[in-house]
């Protein structure tokens, strides 16, 4: 079956062409102009990506090249069993969470596919994307493979991405927004701003999800996106959006938070915030799990016994976070692969024997 997308062509294909010059004319200027902005966007887009990676370059060098190899080797021995225990622990908690980003985008498209497909379709998907960057192509790609052998067409995996997406962005907006408010000073230190200013900003950011809320609560919402034309969750699925959000960009903190070599003065509230706003960050940034500015925000901000220490609690984040769970994802769709290949081979086998004994 073709998308949705394509069905959209085909009937903007489809119109008829008696419409009058000029109304084609002023059409065609429209989208030309339409083009030419999201172009400008795309640029300006590109070169504050590349402007806040050169700035992260520049920090985190200057911090690698006045550290102490051999207390970075110690620091990095010196995380314990129960530390990296309970990071395993957070980090399947959040993972799990984000299975429950494509369970709700599922729900909101009426479709029906077992858990266990869609658990390894959201896993994969996601342990792949942070890690190798490109969420579109690379996460994009894993979905369409697993769901279309569950019988979902292009048109609804593409639907289903936004949805998980829209998932993704109502939990961060709620973090960032009472960030600013509750942690503004010291959220102040990284983007450089006043903790009114910020202050006003986390109000403005909770304004904008609340009436986000009640646009949705109050009757249907359509919304387009890169040529897909989706129905948005209501009310009550919005609010499980916003609670899984959170839920998994906590547990994704608390992963690095009992790693850290020291928690003193630092509750986990305020290190949520910073956890989140550098998230930010490295999304921002368009770099591969954020890696390098999420580093150097956390350098510049964390307080720590010293950069060596916080260093291998980053490395040893990255590992238990992005590392493991890439490498368990590209297991489980080879087992997946070999196990389809297997039972479609078992199937002509049984298909020859069957032939053969009633030719017999």
């Amino acid at each position: 079956m073709g998308s949705d997308h394509e069905q959209e062509v085909e009937a903007a294909d489809a119109e008829p062409t008696s419409a009058p010059s000029s109304t084609r004319a002023e059409r065609a200027a429209l989208l030309a102009k339409a083009e030419r902005r999201r172009k400008l966007f795309a640029r300006v887009g590109a070169a504050a990506s590349l402007v806040l990676v050169a700035v992260a370059v520049f920090v985190l060098s200057r911090t690698i090249v006045s550290l102490n190899m051999a207390e970075l080797r110690a620091a990095f021995a010196a995380t314990s069993s129960t530390q990296i225990a309970l990071g395993l622990l957070f980090t399947a908690s959040s993972y799990l969470m984000l299975t429950g980003y494509d369970a709700i985008a599922l729900r909101q498209l009426k479709l029906r596919v077992p858990y266990r497909t869609t658990a390894l379709a959201s896993f994969t998907s996601y342990a792949v994307s942070f890690t190798l960057g490109f969420p579109i192509f690379t996460g994009g790609t894993v979905r369409y493979w697993i769901y279309s052998r569950a019988g979902v067409r292009p048109g609804k995996v593409a639907s289903l991405t936004v949805v998980a997406g829209v998932t993704f962005w109502l939990g961060m907006a709620v973090v960032i927004a009472l960030g600013l408010m509750v942690e503004a000073d010291r959220l102040a230190r990284i983007d450089h701003l006043s903790v009114n200013i910020n202050r006003l900003i986390g109000f403005g950011v909770l304004v904008a999800v609340v009436v986000y809320l009640i646009w949705v609560s109050v009757r249907p919402r359509r919304a387009r996106l890169q040529g897909l034309s989706l129905e948005l969750p209501g009310l009550s699925l919005s609010l499980g959006q916003i609670a899984l959000g959170v839920m998994d960009l906590c547990s994704a903190a608390a992963v690095l938070y009992v790693l850290l070599p020291s928690r003193e003065g630092l509750d986990f509230f305020t290190f949520a915030a910073i956890y989140v706003f550098a998230s930010l960050l490295g999304i921002v940034s368009h770099a591969p799990g954020g890696i390098g500015v999420f580093e150097a925000t956390m350098l510049k901000v964390l307080p720590s016994p010293s950069q060596e220490a916080l260093l291998a609690s980053l490395l040893m984040f990255r590992i238990l976070y992005y590392v493991i769970p890439f490498v368990l994802a590209l297991a489980l769709l080879g087992a997946n692969e070999g196990g389809r290949r297997w039972d479609a081979l078992r199937e002509e086998m049984n298909r020859a024997q069957s032939d053969g004994d009633s030719g017999a």
